[in-house]
């Protein structure tokens, strides 16, 4: 939908025919008369005025006299005026969004008589384009704009807010493509720093072009031009910018005097329309303001239409509409065969039967318990990829293994307490986890990445030196290294990940690598040597991960590309591309199909940058994601739709991970600190108590509003953060939780610089 453009009025007690400027029709002809009434009703005053000083002052001292050959030199031609007009049409016309190509428009590059026929060749937007390119028409608009939606009331502020940020990119686009490179560097200074928190890489992205060549050949400034961008908002919500953006009604910064009825506010305001109708698209919700959470109007906001797959020739533009067009997804546990269950079954009986100790009678008893039945739907053995059809030893181990380690499992079940709170309500607290954090020393250039196998026997950290060292994390003998060195890569290791065969019963036997020198390599943990190097891809591989049962893994890549591959050959089995950045694609869509997630993947949006650590519960319900925003974002995966936003990290987020019973979140990042989460927490950040000019909620308590006993900062942390454990120097770039629920992180140390 999009807003309607008002025609053009004239500016207020001035009018055609009561114009305090007055010309002789002797002494204008058609062409500049036509020029005049252009400006005239579009209440350019100042131009109206020069204009017509210029040409009365050409005809008198032009009467009777030959032409100044200096003068017609330095003058445009009318041919060259209109060329030049009729160019900088076509130039504004560029993009699927902009308004269609008028045929007259490109006929006046070559036969045009006079200006007049041009102009009438022109429709209002595109003429208002090309004769006023006034800066200051850009700056003013935007600043009305911010106004507006800062004198908002409270409840439409968070649904406003989003507007901002596309309409400042295609102003700073325009500026520069336009050739007013001063101005768009006073523009980007003005107004960015209000967006920076959210948008801080786009617009130092921005920042970098310059040139209407940097604009014409940026994939990013194209992606503006061509796309449309997403922006939610309520139907009440919506009236209220129309009525902005037709009559200038609505919110107002204190003391603006006239707000924004006035000329200046105008043409701000038609600045403004000219991108919501070429370049917005907006997604108007039936929910009142009130019901939606003020952080869920970021969902569904953004360029869409790459991000979502068009499938049958048809093009579908919201995600929901998507989501449900593919059906629910397949959550549950995989299944087993039904040969490896009789087995297993049959072990845990004889070791039941042969120990006679509690446990192993309460493992036999849970194994052969009926499961408790689950909303989520579980895949059949036709929805997972193609397994071996005999069953291994190492298949029976584990399936064992996993019914001890539920019993030997470290509870974080959420904890009701007898004693009551202040408005009589029981509470209930989650306990915190134990967390085992290993510090790696003398990393050199820096460690990209780390990971320990499931039965917690090894770790293995990849160096930006394009080595792997693989170590023992429990001392198993003495004398001897307990480290091996892996080498054979010639980039930076992005990604390591052990083989899970095995799962917690025995120690892995393969090792998987992703580097920068755009190969995925497996290594023997039996031999410590590389057995196949994995090519393909055509760029830096950032990620490389397995299949829940092995065999099959899956690497992406800066080439925006997400590759399937089995470990028993080289060639690539499927390939999935993205229109999307490499880290934005990453795992999400792709590793649902190895058998974590069955299904068509629902797609949530609300990315607001780079993607850097995505997890899984294990419960098959949520999905967490953290970007550069230093947010960590909640997903529903069964409705594709954001549950909540937690917020505390100072610096950017390296790693997530999910406890047993998906009740607890933990993150690492590079401010040196492990977070814990609760997960059914509603969240939200801290109510701003004040009572009697002080601070009720807070350590400020008894200073005063005005700040005379100091300024306290606003709190970022979000009320579902249980917990904080900070480190000396240690970045957590790894964060995992092993079958017992013991959470182990590691990072590299980072001394402190020599003074």
């Amino acid at each position: 939908m999009s807003a309607t453009t008002p025609a053009a009025s004239t500016p207020e007690g001035t009018s055609p025919t009561n114009a305090t400027t007055t010309v002789s029709d002797s002494s204008i002809g058609l062409t500049d008369r036509a020029i005049i009434e252009y400006l005239r009703s579009k209440g350019y005053k100042g131009a109206e005025k020069e204009f017509i000083a210029a040409v009365e002052g050409g005809s008198s001292e032009d009467k009777g006299k030959k032409p100044d050959i200096s003068a017609a030199a330095s003058a445009i031609a009318q041919d060259e005026f209109v060329q030049a007009e009729a160019s900088q049409s076509q130039r504004a016309r560029t993009g699927s969004n902009a308004p269609q190509e008028h045929p007259a428009v490109l006929q006046g590059l070559g036969n045009t008589s006079n200006i007049q026929t041009l102009l009438a060749s022109i429709d209002d937007v595109d003429a208002e384009e090309i004769l006023s390119l006034d800066p200051a028409d850009k700056q003013e608009g935007f600043r009305e704009l911010e106004a507006w939606v800062d004198g908002s009331l409270d409840m439409y502020r968070p649904e406003f807010r989003p507007i901002l940020f596309p309409i400042f990119c295609h102003f700073y686009l325009d500026l520069v493509q336009y050739g007013f490179k001063d101005a768009a560097i006073k523009f980007h200074t003005e107004f960015s720093p209000s967006l920076a928190p959210i948008h801080h890489a786009t617009l130092h992205h921005l920042a970098t072009l310059l040139l209407p060549f940097h604009v014409k050949n940026d994939e990013l400034a194209q992606r503006f031009r061509n796309e449309k961008y997403t922006i939610r908002m309520s139907r009440t919500g919506f009236s209220l910018l129309v009525g902005w953006l037709t009559e200038g009604i609505g919110g107002e910064a204190t003391g603006r005097g006239e707000g924004f009825a006035g000329e200046n506010g105008k043409r701000g305001r038609s600045a403004v329309m000219r991108v919501v109708n070429n370049h917005l698209r907006f997604d108007v919700v039936s929910s009142t303001t009130t019901s939606i959470s003020p952080n869920a109007w970021e969902e569904s906001t953004g360029f869409l239409s790459s991000a979502i797959p068009q499938t049958d020739g048809t093009a579908i533009n919201d995600p929901q509409s998507f989501n449900q067009s593919k059906g629910g997804l397949k959550l549950g546990d995989a299944p087993i065969s039904e040969e490896l269950r009789a087995e297993t079954e049959r072990v845990l009986k004889e070791q039941a039967m042969g120990n006679r100790s509690p446990g192993s009678l309460h493992d036999h008893h849970q194994f052969m318990r009926t499961p408790v039945s689950s909303s989520l739907v579980s895949p059949s053995q036709s929805d997972l990829p193609p397994y071996p059809p005999s069953f291994k030893s190492v298949d029976v181990k584990r399936e064992i293994e996993k019914v001890r380690d539920a019993r030997k499992c470290i509870r974080l079940d959420r904890i009701t307490s007898n004693a009551h709170g202040s408005h009589g309500a029981s509470t209930s607290t989650l306990p915190l986890p134990s967390i085992c954090t290993y510090t790696i020393h003398d990393a050199g250039e820096g460690v990209p990445s780390c990971t320990f196998s499931q039965d917690t026997s090894l770790m293995a950290a990849g160096f930006s030196e394009s080595y792997i060292r693989s170590s023992l994390r429990k001392v198993r003998e003495k004398g001897g290294s307990t480290t091996r060195k892996l080498v054979g890569h010639s980039g930076p290791v992005y990604s390591v990940a052990f083989d899970p065969t095995g799962g917690s019963a025995t120690p892995p036997r393969y090792l998987l690598s992703a580097s920068a020198d755009a190969t995925t390599r497996l290594w023997s943990l039996d031999t410590m040597t590389n057995v196949v190097a994995y090519r393909g891809h055509q760029n830096p591989v950032w990620d490389a991960q397995w299949g829940p049962m092995g065999i099959y893994f899956a690497t992406a890549s800066r080439d925006r590309t997400a590759r399937l591959w089995s470990t028993d050959r080289t060639s690539t089995l499927r390939v999935e591309s993205s229109a999307c950045s490499a880290s934005d694609f990453i795992q999400t869509p792709f590793i649902l199909r190895l058998g974590l997630v069955i299904g068509q993947p629902d797609y949530g949006t609300s990315r607001k940058g780079i993607v850097s650590s995505l997890a899984f519960s294990p419960d098959g319900r949520y999905l967490a994601s953290a970007g550069e925003d230093l947010a960590i974002n909640l997903w529903d995966l069964g409705s594709g739709k954001r549950i909540k936003k937690m917020t505390g990290h100072t610096a950017s987020i390296y790693s997530l991970a999910f406890s047993a019973e998906s009740q607890m979140l933990v993150s690492g990042g590079a401010d040196w600190t492990v977070r814990c989460w609760d997960v059914a927490s509603p969240g939200g950040l801290p109510p701003k108590s004040r009572e009697n000019g002080s601070l009720v909620n807070g350590s400020g308590v008894g200073g005063t509003i005005d700040g005379s006993h100091g300024k306290e900062e606003e709190s970022i942390e979000t009320t579902d953060l249980l917990t904080t454990f900070p480190t000396k120097r240690t970045p957590i770039i790894n964060a995992q939780f092993t079958s017992r629920n013991l959470c182990l992180v590691a990072g590299p140390y980072l001394a402190p610089e020599q003074r």
